[in-house]
């Protein structure tokens, strides 16, 4: 495992990042969003990155903090200008340097592509799902583009799936070998039930049932989550009245300008780093 992950040079970059109109296309829907609980719980299913997050961070205290940190930081790779990507992807490789455990790292190539990997499928099930397309070409162009993601993070391209089909394959073995472990389903249920968050009930008790309902239905089983036939039911008319909205209203009502978004992701960003410095100064400082 790599302390210091390859990065692509400053002229890959910017190639990279000249071709992300398809990407752009899919992440700037907010309909995508309704996954972020799915790629979440997704990701803690690989125990590594489970241990990682728990060992790693204050999940307990700000719960909801790795899934609007991993958001955001896909919104500027996927949106920002390529200083700006370089910039952002300087800092999380910093932070990933620091995430090391017995049998793991926060640089593991493998888990870079794991974690970006449930965010695509998670945006992928969402376009063929809820958003009903018409043609089929968009998930290849979508794919081979949103690979940037992880290859930002050092984990290279020739180590990614080299196209869709390789990548369907590459997800169907990889969950059929996953186990949630007790640590997963620990730090899940901080972000699916926090405590500090009572106030956001209506909101998280919508949010369960959105990530129960996109969730695999072995992982959903394997976290305990609850499926009645009356969850079932409450979750098909609630994603069905989300597809319809999508579809009945014109895009430039209901995707929002892309600089704000990465101006409000830089701005979310910047403070939770300095934030973990804080906190990492007063781990260090002495007693008394």
């Amino acid at each position: 495992m790599p302390a210091t992950p390859p990065i692509p040079t400053p002229e890959v970059l910017d190639e990279r990042l000249a071709d992300r109109d398809v990407l752009r296309t899919l992440a700037a829907e907010p309909l995508v969003g309704l996954a972020a609980g799915r790629a979440l719980l997704m990701q803690l299913a690989h125990p590594d990155v489970a241990r990682g997050v728990a060992e790693h961070s204050d999940f307990a205290d700000r719960p909801l903090a790795r899934l609007f940190g991993t958001l955001d930081f896909l919104l500027i790779v996927t949106f920002g200008t390529p200083d700006q990507v370089a910039r952002i992807a300087a800092k999380v490789r910093g932070i990933h340097g620091t995430v090391r455990g017995e049998g793991y790292s926060g640089n593991d190539p493998d888990l870079q592509m794991w974690v970006n990997a449930t965010l695509i499928d998670s945006a992928l099930h969402v376009h063929e799902t809820l958003m009903r397309p018409r043609g089929g070409e968009l998930p290849e162009a979508y794919y081979r583009q949103a690979r940037v993601v992880a290859e930002v993070l050092g984990c290279p391209l020739e180590s990614q799936p080299a196209d869709l089909a390789a990548f369907r394959a590459y997800m169907a073995e990889t969950l059929a070998a996953l186990e949630v472990t007790d640590t997963a389903r620990e730090v899940a249920g901080a972000v699916l039930w926090p405590r500090r968050l009572r106030v956001l009930f209506p909101a998280l008790a919508v949010f369960r049932l959105v990530t129960a309902a996109l969730l695999p239905e072995p992982l959903r089983a394997q976290y305990g989550l609850p499926w009645t036939p009356a969850r079932r039911r409450a979750a098909g008319l609630l994603l069905g009245a989300a597809s319809a909205v999508h579809r009945v209203t014109p895009g430039p009502l209901r995707r929002p300008p892309q600089p704000l978004l990465v101006r409000l992701a830089t701005h979310r960003v910047d403070r939770t780093l300095s934030a973990r410095r804080d906190r990492r100064r007063g781990d260090r400082a002495p007693a008394g």
